[in-house]
């Protein structure tokens, strides 16, 4: 029976290992919660809600923290290649997860702001800005789960998607406060919003390539495309 004290550490490391996953995916779900609270506020203008989200904000970053202290107890145990890409992944994607929960944060104390000033048509387009951004995250996160780097590169490519979708509302945005002045302060409330969001979809991006890594290590991607084009928006 020479085997079975090897034998169990396996077994005992590949169980921490799931569980560890197990954490991660779960933090992510808290992301995509944020998210879509953050989008509700928008839309209810409910500053105590806004409150609450930005205030479970917190409940993210306590997690991230826990979830890199035990990770770097598994990183003790003497892992191989593969092991090392998926401890380099556990510490690296909550990083990014955290950084998702900040923006749905950031996207519910504008929206106390945004609810001083009356109504805006624009809110609709942010929702589905959001809502894209959302599906990133909540696919990417199903592609870490699986292990399915295939599903990872096609999430990373939709960014291009989320990429036009919020270029076209900055645009839209410039162009409503360029017509009346008295639109200027909501509008740079919601731009700061969607900001956020397309910022959220980097991350899911971020995470895509992430995953791609733990399956094929530093084999190349396949390229894609930027299309945020904000940076020439203002010549309109």
């Amino acid at each position: 029976m020479p085997n079975q004290p090897h034998s169990h550490i396996v077994k005992s490391y590949d169980e921490e290992q799931r569980r560890l996953v197990g954490e991660i995916l779960h933090m992510g779900e808290m992301a995509v919660a944020q998210l879509q609270a953050a989008l509700d506020v928008v839309e209810r203008r409910d500053d105590r809600a806004a409150q609450r989200v930005i205030a479970n904000d917190e409940a993210i970053d306590k997690l991230e923290s826990n979830i890199s202290h035990d990770v770097m107890q598994l990183a003790l145990r003497g892992p191989m290649a593969r092991d090392l890409r998926e401890i380099l992944a556990a510490l690296r994607i909550p990083s990014d997860i955290e950084r998702i929960g900040d923006y749905a944060a950031n996207v519910a104390k504008r929206s106390i702001a945004l609810n001083v000033s009356p109504p805006m048509p624009h809110t609709n387009s942010l929702r589905a800005l959001g809502e894209l951004a959302s599906r990133q995250v909540t696919d990417v996160m199903a592609a870490y789960r699986d292990g399915d780097a295939e599903r990872a590169v096609m999430v990373r490519a939709r960014d291009a998607e989320l990429d036009m979708q919020y270029t076209a509302l900055f645009r839209e945005l410039l162009t409503y406060m360029m017509e009346d002045p008295r639109n200027i302060t909501p509008c740079t409330h919601l731009l700061f919003m969607a900001k956020n969001i397309e910022r959220i979809g980097d991350h899911a991006t971020n995470i895509a390539e992430k995953v791609w890594f733990l399956a094929h290590g530093d084999a190349a991607l396949p390229p894609r495309e930027n299309r945020d084009e904000t940076s020439t928006a203002g010549a309109i």
